[in-house]
């Protein structure tokens, strides 16, 4: 089954934004779901585990599921297959962030939308 993907331009060079997404101390700033994370160390990398604290309150364990250094990563919250993240340069000081969604979740894809307008805000404030 195909995902959901939410695009949107930013006005930075993809490795700004790649930091953006893989160290976990920057996720509340951009996430809206999130509001803390645990895990070692802090930049995410292929096979991290941890947990993530939900602006709901739980606290969820994660593992990232797959990783391409530079480029995207993917998760399991809780064992559920979560969102997806990836950078494309465009060019210049130019990228691309694109989040993928599973149509389980499609609603998500508001907050995935809202997380797209918080990285390009935090882009534009460096």
């Amino acid at each position: 089954m195909k995902n959901l993907r939410i695009s949107g331009e930013i006005a930075a060079p993809v490795a700004e934004v790649w930091e953006l997404l893989v160290d976990t101390r920057h996720w509340p700033d951009w996430g809206p779901s999130v509001r803390e994370v645990e895990t070692r160390p802090r930049r995410i990398h292929a096979g991290s585990v941890g947990r993530v604290q939900t602006v709901l309150g739980p606290w969820l364990p994660f593992e990232v599921t797959s990783f391409e250094e530079g480029r995207s990563w993917d998760w399991k919250v809780a064992g559920v297959a979560a969102t997806g993240h990836e950078v494309v340069p465009l060019g210049g000081d130019r990228c691309r962030v694109t989040f993928t969604v599973p149509w389980t979740v499609a609603p998500y894809a508001l907050v995935v939308a809202k997380a797209v307008r918080r990285l390009r805000a935090i882009a534009a404030e460096k």
